[in-house]
């Protein structure tokens, strides 16, 4: 997930950005959280910090006091019932390349459905969040099964628990993943199964590239 924002995406997009500003946050606490017992190593990484410091060393900066920005209801629920299909869907193809692997999602109209809509407004994606977590090149989210399934896909059931506002909110949802080999080619930049052709990058890339050669 991080090294495909980083590496695929347009400098300034904003999925680039944001996932430099995760890795900035967690480094910043990492960092002040062992300096008590490692300062010379906490000092040094804090020198090199590559952006605009509040202090000029980390024993100056206080302790940690992440923001509640961070703490966004359902947000963590969303991310593990995405990170739990992921494994179901990692566990059907046996440890083949996931990329090779186009994933549909089915659940019920409901709460979980409604978290994983936050990681995918659209119906099929190869760029959106639930995606990059299912490490798959498009993932398909549904509210009920396809009219036809190929004979080569894998379909897994399973259940998640959704435990939101200290466990006022419970509810246990239904799941299939359904893992198919995916029949577009793969894209000579980002890797990903989601090209027309090998020798043409993916529609998300040459996006990427064209804005890029417009910059210059």
């Amino acid at each position: 997930l991080v090294s495909c924002r980083l590496y695929c995406e347009e400098a300034k997009d904003p999925k680039r950005r944001s996932c430099q500003t995760v890795l900035a946050e967690a480094l910043d606490i990492v960092v002040r959280s062992f300096a008590p017992i490692l300062p010379h190593l906490a000092e040094e990484v804090f020198q090199y910090i590559p952006y605009k410091k509040d202090s000029e060393g980390v024993f100056r900066t206080g302790w940690i006091n992440a923001s509640s920005a961070w703490k966004k209801p359902g947000i963590e629920e969303a991310i593990e019932g995405a990170c739990a299909m992921r494994d179901s869907f990692l566990g059907s193809i046996s440890g083949k390349n996931a990329l090779e692997y186009e994933v549909i999602i089915v659940i019920e109209p409901g709460l979980l459905f409604e978290l994983m809509e936050a990681l995918q407004a659209e119906e099929t994606s190869s760029v959106s969040q639930l995606n990059e977590i299912m490490m798959a090149s498009q993932t398909t989210l549904l509210s009920e099964l396809p009219k036809e399934t190929p004979s080569n896909a894998n379909i897994v059931k399973g259940t998640f628990l959704i435990n939101l506002e200290g466990g006022d909110i419970c509810e246990q949802s239904s799941y299939k993943v359904i893992a198919q080999p995916i029949a577009k080619a793969k894209c000579p930049r980002c890797r990903r199964y989601t090209a027309e052709s090998s020798s043409t990058p993916c529609p998300r890339c040459l996006q990427v590239l064209a804005a890029r050669k417009g910059s210059t």
